[in-house]
Parts: C-alpha cells; sequence; structure tokens
C-alpha cells in the first residue's frame, strides 16, 4: 500500500469512529459540536484523497461515488445557510451527513471484504454477490438510522419558546 493509502486509511477510520461516536452520543452527526466538526474535517480528508487512489487511468465508480460523498458533505455543511430551504434546512443537514456516513461505510466493507482474509477475501471483487448482501443490510440500516434522527431534525428546526 502506497503512503498516501495509508494516509487516506487512517483518516478514513477517524471517520468511521468519530461518526459512529457522534451517532451513539448526539443521535445524529451534527457540526454544531466538536465530534461532528472532526468527523467532517476528516471526511473531506479522506475523500479528497480517495482521488489520488482512484487512479487506474480511467474515471470509474470509485470517483463517482467520491464525487457524490464530497457533494453530501458540503450540502450538510451549508445547509443552515440555504434560505431557501426554510423549515428543511435541518432535514438537509441530518440526511447529508446520515448518507455521507452510509457512502464510507459502503467503501469501507467493500475494501476490507475484499482484501481480508488474506489470501482468501470474502469478496473476490467489488461487485460480488455478498457485497449487494452487505450493501442492502447498510441500506436498511440507514433508513432505520434516518427514521430515528428526522424527527429529533423536526425539534431542533422547530422555534424555541421564551
Amino acid at each position: 500500500m502506497s503512503a498516501l493509502g495509508l494516509f487516506h486509511t487512517g483518516v478514513s477510520l477517524l471517520s468511521l469512529g468519530s461518526g459512529a461516536y457522534a451517532f451513539w452520543r448526539d443521535g445524529e452527526i451534527s457540526t454544531r459540536n466538536n465530534v461532528g466538526k472532526f468527523y467532517l474535517g476528516t471526511m473531506l480528508v479522506s475523500t479528497l484523497t480517495a482521488f489520488g487512489i482512484f487512479s487506474h487511468g480511467t474515471f470509474g465508480v470509485g470517483h463517482v461515488l467520491s464525487v457524490i460523498t464530497l457533494a453530501l458533505l458540503l450540502t450538510g455543511m451549508f445547509a443552515r445557510d440555504m434560505t431557501w430551504l426554510r423549515g428543511t434546512r435541518q432535514y438537509v443537514e441530518t440526511i447529508s451527513y446520515s448518507a455521507s456516513y452510509l457512502m464510507l461505510l459502503v467503501f469501507a466493507t467493500t475494501e476490507t471484504l475484499t482484501r481480508l482474509p488474506a489470501g482468501h477475501p470474502i469478496a473476490s471483487s467489488p461487485e460480488a454477490p455478498v457485497l449487494g448482501v452487505v450493501r442492502l443490510a447498510l441500506l436498511i440500516g440507514f433508513a432505520w438510522g434516518l427514521k430515528i434522527q428526522l424527527p429529533r431534525s423536526a425539534m431542533a428546526a422547530r422555534p424555541q419558546r421564551s
């Protein structure tokens, strides 16, 4: 693995951990606290360094997913400033950061299952059927997580009474 690959993997692991901690502690990833800010920073670095890793000469699936992840992160970052979203800004932020974590999990499980155990990985390629099952499970988990998070976002978006 290259130096960039090692750095990218390390930063990605920090993103995985901080995102999981944010969900556990706060029920969401939010840049209104330091854990969310750390997640955002490590995800931005992880996503940008991924472009240097996916250098097989052509623009491929990894690049597309990285562009989508970057768009999700930027949308989450600026959702509170998008006044035209009106009362949905908190929802957009929540969905964007949660979807970015889903993308991180897709990358992490794909990389892990196509490499481990060493010599006999669980998945023979990123297109292996077992990864389809894993991705479906991740998507179900994502939907379940949003079901829990969005009502909390609605509470956070309501004006506070004095």
